[in-house]
């Protein structure tokens, strides 16, 4: 348990019917009349869903304890990621539901963080940026336009992103995991 006043940015707490949820943000007010009081955006662990809530300062909530573990990506087993913890070399089956979007972006001995509450997996959360190789698209034709073109590529996970022209199939390029955004060449 803690109370209103202890909100930190990352903490989770169990609302709501044993709901997880993380605190994106908090902001303390205290107006000039009437009780202070804490307002916060909250989102779900689970579903991602951005609530705002509001809390009478000095409350009790209950929090939940989230371990947060890097662990490096193994290979696929059927619809199951495995995922390997560095530190005991325990191996972690990992359901597609909770790895999310960081599909799109894992290859083997990749590094991510797994979320864990009471044992079981929360999410998995990758680097704000990754470095993949171009698996295949096709070449770029300068043509009559006034801004720069993009054309799909598809990376050596099989995700398809928009690059600009100039890129060629087998160059690594850095992919913001949030977006699938290109971010620029990798220098070898």
């Amino acid at each position: 348990m803690a109370t209103t006043n202890d909100l930190k940015n990352g903490m989770v707490l169990k609302l709501d019917n044993d709901q997880l949820w993380s605190v994106v943000e908090f902001q303390h007010v205290k107006p000039g009349k009437g009780p202070a009081f804490v307002r916060t955006k909250l989102k779900n662990v689970l579903s991602g869903k951005i609530v705002d809530k509001t809390f009478n300062a000095g409350v009790k909530v209950e929090t939940a304890t989230v371990d947060r573990r890097d662990m490096q990506f193994s290979y696929m087993d059927g619809d199951y990621f495995v995922f390997m913890d560095m530190q005991t070399y325990d191996q972690l089956h990992v359901a597609r539901a909770a790895v999310g979007d960081a599909a799109n972006f894992l290859i083997e001995g990749f590094t991510a963080t797994v979320a864990t509450h009471e044992g079981e997996v929360l999410y998995v959360e990758l680097p704000a940026a990754v470095e993949l190789t171009i698996q295949e698209t096709e070449p770029g034709v300068q043509g009559d336009r006034s801004t720069g073109g993009t054309k799909p590529a598809t990376l050596e996970t099989g995700h398809q992103i928009q690059v600009p022209l100039f890129i060629t199939t087998g160059e690594k390029i850095k992919v913001d995991t949030r977006t699938s955004d290109y971010l620029g060449r990798v220098n070898s």
